[in-house]
């Protein structure tokens, strides 16, 4: 989707871009930021977004190379690296766990004192967060977290950019998450949405929520920001009045497919529906971090619908997933935008 400027932006110059101090800072984690410095990132990736839309993208990183670690697959995180750098002018070296010898016979510090002899960034996709950090640690060049089992902070940073763009107010966000809330989407989403003051809702069983150590975290930012926060087991009340409705796969990559059983049984009453989209609002809009099994034409898709009769979709009906109200594609494209942003920001 490309952003129709509704303002003239801030002129792009490496003196705006630094003016943010920002410049070899880590992005770990959304708790390592203030809400300024997000807002600040969001506004950023804006502008990035129409000069690139208006072919007046200047070039921030002319020379910069980039060590990019995909211990997990991946298609957008490694697409919108793989991209921003090069619109950037600079480069990626893709390190993938057959081509990395992290954690098998290097250690996460070991690797990190190598690669920031070579490069100017990293960025890694695993599974422990304690490994990200530990790069971070022994590095002095930017340290990215692509994902980890914890937190997904790259993600929310284009979740939240899409946001902005489809609300009614970008100022006053509303939105709930429906699923297994106690990995990194829902984590991210409600800590970030208490820095932004966004009204959050998490929506699921009681033995699926977050830890309390993450939901305390996340109280406490609110009682700063505004925020409002609710965690429920009860559909109509963590959904009704939302204006955005996000989801996220029933059984993450690395879980083992015996996990499959357990967890519909205890979501099959929270898969996203058009009843449930209609409890948000008649203008609500669906997000998904992608890949969703929204039919039954993926082996996986295909294997669920047999295997526990849900042919229409698991976590997301194909009903809802091919509406209007579906938006999870501005999200991917904005993946790009905000991580282009992020590189900008921390290497300019």
């Amino acid at each position: 989707m490309e952003l129709a400027p509704s303002e003239s932006p801030a002129p792009l110059s490496v003196e705006s871009v630094r003016a943010l101090n920002l410049s070899g800072r880590d992005f770990l984690k959304e708790l390592d930021f203030t809400p300024f410095e997000l807002t600040s990132l969001l506004d950023l990736s804006s502008s990035l977004k129409i000069a690139r839309s208006t072919k007046s993208e200047p070039q921030f990183l002319a020379g910069k190379n980039l060590a990019a670690i995909f211990e997990k697959t991946s298609t957008r995180t490694r697409i919108a690296f793989d991209v921003a750098m090069s619109e950037q002018g600079g480069s990626t070296t893709f390190l993938d766990a057959s081509s990395s010898q992290i954690g098998h016979k290097e250690s996460p510090a070991d690797t990190a004192r190598v690669l920031e002899r070579l490069f100017d960034a990293i960025e890694y996709r695993g599974t422990e967060q304690s490994v990200v950090e530990e790069i971070a640690e022994y590095s002095h060049v930017p340290v990215y977290n692509g994902l980890t089992n914890q937190w997904h902070p790259t993600q929310m940073l284009a979740d939240f950019l899409t946001m902005r763009e489809h609300a009614s107010d970008p100022d006053q966000l509303s939105f709930c998450f429906v699923g297994d809330a106690r990995f990194n989407m829902a984590n991210s989403l409600l800590t970030m949405g208490a820095l932004m003051g966004a009204d959050i809702r998490l929506v699921a069983p009681d033995s699926l929520w977050p830890s309390n150590d993450i939901v305390h975290t996340a109280e406490s930012i609110a009682a700063t920001t505004g925020a409002k926060i609710l965690l429920t087991s009860d559909l109509e009340q963590g959904v009704s009045g939302v204006e955005f409705v996000h989801t996220d796969i029933w059984v993450s990559m690395g879980e083992p497919d015996d996990q499959w059983a357990q967890r519909i049984e205890l979501l099959r009453d929270y898969q996203v529906t058009g009843s449930l989209m209609n409890m948000a609002g008649n203008n609500a809009k669906f997000m998904h971090c992608l890949p969703a099994y929204h039919d039954s034409t993926t082996l996986v898709g295909a294997r669920v619908a047999r295997e526990f009769n849900m042919p229409n979709g698991v976590e997301v009906t194909h009903e809802v997933f091919e509406s209007n109200a579906n938006i999870a594609f501005d999200q991917a494209e904005n993946r790009m935008h905000t991580i282009k942003a992020i590189l900008v920001a921390t290497l300019a």
